[in-house]
């Protein structure tokens, strides 16, 4: 077993309390304060003397950032417990800090002696000429960062900034916290003549939702210990965590059931959903949804913009609303047609079913009776092919040949083993460990795999990138990079392993790019390292490309083997699985445009919008964009995480601008081999390599050697290219002024 090497800097989850998290979080704040008390004081008796020094005031930066290695740790590790592990303490110390938090990240923005030093390299032209381009890149964004923090306003302003900062950070928390407690909140038990239809792994997992049924009816105090056993085993019960709902919404015949599955899950912390969390209170995010467009208009106007997009915009590829918008909108023109084609499809199939009106509930279910009819898929019979062990050992083999990179898991808990090598402590039995070695088995870095759906974890899937590569000399302290990877995907029922839907394996795919962004940086200074830095929608490049691979067929047979007979995937059903890969993707297109286009539009008003115009303007955007009907109870927005409790505000369109880079990145790859270690090798040291020390169009186009072209995209969707269509997209040719998902 590897050991693990100290500059990886661990967390021991296994001694890490919530109280402790806190406590050195409000310690690392307090240390940090101190020092821009004492640069104030510094700053004030110096009022008369010369220029700042451009070298010691570097020096000084640098000292201020190792300072706040501290908070972004502590904080870092309590964020990520809450999000995968949350119960009352956790959230109780995670909101109770947030007030905090955002006073000192606004104190931080807004400090002008901390202000006037940046400047002061900037200024000393010789100087700055001379910094290397990742620290030369991280000065220029603390910069705009600055003014984006309202470090020029008058002291009134600043003050109602910070207000206005300090509610929105507690306003996204208590929005993520309704859709996760409405989430958990649903629960309903099944009768027999309900379950046709589902398959074998589909009742395992309401089986399992309905253990879980029992238990906490049990330490409610619903039911009795009698009743509880009274009840049958297996007893299926449908919930509204990912795995289940799908289950259901794509085998389930019981139509009525799926309206009703499909009527709790996009009711969800809204007006019709009566749950209420542990202290009684009501989970409809319709109030704190019009708050926050209110304060983001206010924080906008603050700041001298018209409204929210603007901001957004300001830190990304794209240069101004209209231009997005004219993206969105002739992407969705293009993606009509096949959308039409789609929906026509689908309305003929659902006839054969009884289903004269489809409706969204039938869409998933029809859908998969399609796949079966036109192309002898089914999602359950290839299910088997794709043991999660065996997708992430043919994962790291890509990774392997694209990189030249090698992965070693080291997952065990405690403190030692019998060799005393260090083990890797976890938060969770279900959660791994892996260590990430060059060619010439140096350690990259490190990550952790937490992948399977459970109570207490929000949904989705998501990369943390919870420590950056980072080295501060001066205190000869390095440290290597190491992120959370996170998925809700089916676990391991009835003694079997788990076993991957083709959608689960992409969506690995997705995160692992993510995660190689992160962990490839040669960057060492921390602002610009990994995905920090990057323009949020470019940051969706690496993720989106990575999924090409699982949609390979050389990619296909690394990553599946029969779970009882090791065979790989038969050629009959990978030619299939390769068959359907466009199936159904102008409505998908058209949906991923309407949450974009809502998002952007919303943002863009330069009123805030109430509760009653935000499902007006989804409305709206559903008249222009959509061609299949949605139910007036609808209300998806109130579960909008990305946009209300994210990094996604007015920003959702980076994963179609992003899939635009990434489909034309890949394009080299077709043209060259999808194998090719020279390709490869020139991905990773223009893209992966350098994370945000340069603008990602500067990146891309090193790559690439050209502007990104639309023609990869529109052949990867399957749409035909209009006539007349200019080949390069405003998307891809824009110039440029964490977590993601």
């Amino acid at each position: 077993m590897t050991s693990i090497s100290q500059e990886l800097h661990l967390v021991d989850f296994a001694n890490t309390a919530p109280t402790t998290l806190q406590q050195q979080v409000i310690s690392a704040i307090d240390t940090a304060n101190a020092f821009l008390d004492e640069l104030t004081m510094m700053t004030d008796s110096n009022e008369a003397a010369t220029a700042i020094d451009a070298e010691q005031t570097l020096t000084e930066i640098k000292h201020f950032d190792h300072i706040n290695l501290a908070l972004d740790r502590s904080w870092g590790i309590l964020s990520h417990l809450n999000s995968v592990m949350s119960n009352d303490e956790i959230r109780h110390v995670h909101h109770e800090l947030l007030p905090k938090l955002s006073a000192y990240g606004t104190r931080v923005g807004q400090h002008q002696p901390l202000f006037s030093r940046y400047q002061a390299i900037v200024n000393d032209k010789a100087f700055f000429a001379a910094l290397e381009p990742a620290r030369a890149r991280a000065i220029e964004l603390a910069l705009r960062s600055f003014e984006l923090s309202g470090v020029a306003l008058p002291k009134a302003e600043q003050d109602k900034f910070a207000a206005i900062q300090s509610k929105l950070s507690t306003l996204s928390a208590t929005f993520s916290d309704h859709v996760l407690d409405a989430t958990q909140a649903y629960a309903l038990p099944l009768q027999n003549e309900q379950l046709a239809g589902l398959t074998e792994s589909g009742l395992a997992l309401l089986a399992d939702a309905g253990e879980q049924y029992k238990a906490c009816e049990l330490t409610s105090g619903a039911l009795t210990q009698a009743e509880v056993d009274a009840l049958p085993t297996p007893y299926y019960v449908a919930s509204l965590n990912i795995p289940v709902y799908l289950a259901i919404m794509t085998h389930a015949d019981d139509r009525n059931l799926r309206e009703t599955l499909y009527r709790a899950y996009v009711t969800r912390a809204s007006e019709f959903d009566k749950h209420t969390n542990a202290k009684g209170e009501s989970l409809n995010n319709a109030d704190i949804m019009s708050e926050i467009l209110q304060l983001r208009e206010q924080k906008a106007k603050l700041l001298g913009f018209d409204n929210y997009a603007e901001v957004s915009l300001s830190t990304k590829m794209a240069d101004s609303v209209a231009e997005v918008e004219t993206f969105l909108r002739d992407l969705a023109a293009q993606a009509t047609p096949t959308a039409e084609q789609d929906l026509a499809q689908l309305q003929k199939y659902a006839q054969d079913y009884g289903i004269i009106d489809l409706q969204p509930w039938d869409s998933a279910y029809v859908a998969e009776k399609v796949k079966q009819s036109e192309f002898s898929l089914s999602q359950e019979e290839i299910r088997p092919y794709f043991p999660l062990l065996k997708v992430i050992s043919g994962l790291f083999a890509i990774v392997e040949r694209l990189y030249g990179i090698k992965v070693q898991e080291q997952s065990s808990d405690g403190a030692n083993d019998s060799t005393n090598k260090v083990l890797a402590s976890r938060w969770h039995n279900d959660v791994r460990f892996y260590q990430l070695f060059d060619a010439d088995d140096n350690l990259i870095g490190g990550f952790y795999f937490d992948l399977f759906a459970r109570s207490g974890k929000r949904g989705g899937a998501w990369m943390s990138g919870f420590q950056s590569r980072y080295i501060y000399a001066e205190q000869s302290h390095e440290q290597l990079p190491v992120c959370f990877m996170v998925g809700n995907f089916t676990p391991a029922l009835d003694g079997k392993p788990s076993l991957l839907t083709h959608d689960e394996v992409v969506t690995l795919f997705h995160e692992f790019g993510h995660g190689l962004h992160h962990l490839l940086t040669q960057v060492t200074v921390g602002d610009v390292a990994g995905v920090n830095g990057v323009e949020w929608d470019a940051v969706e490049l690496p993720s989106q490309f990575m999924e090409n691979w699982a949609w390979d067929a050389e990619g296909i047979a690394l990553i599946s083997s029969h779970v009882e007979t090791g065979e790989p995937l038969p050629k009959d059903k990978l030619d299939a699985l390769l068959a359907v890969k466009n199936f159904q993707s102008g409505l998908q297109t058209l949906r991923q445009i309407e949450f974009a286009l809502f998002d952007l539009l919303i943002h863009a008003q330069t009123t805030a919008l109430d509760y009653e115009g935000i499902l007006a303007s989804l409305n709206s955007v559903r008249q222009d964009i959509a061609i299949m009907q949605t139910p007036d109870y609808n209300r998806f927005a109130n579960g909008f995480s990305h946009i209300f409790a994210g990094g996604y505000a007015a920003g959702y369109y980076s994963y179609k601008w992003a899939e635009l880079l990434s489909a034309d990145a890949f394009s080299k790859f077709e043209e060259e081999g999808i194998f090719n270690p020279i390709t490869g090798k020139a991905f990773r040291e223009t893209v992966l390599s350098v994370g945000g020390s340069f603008p990602a169009k500067v990146n891309f186009e090193n790559f690439r050697g050209r502007s990104a072209s639309i023609d990869a995209l529109l052949r990867h969707s399957g749409f035909a290219e209009p006539k007349n269509q200019t080949k390069n997209s405003t998307a891809a040719n824009a110039s440029t002024t964490r977590e993601v998902i």
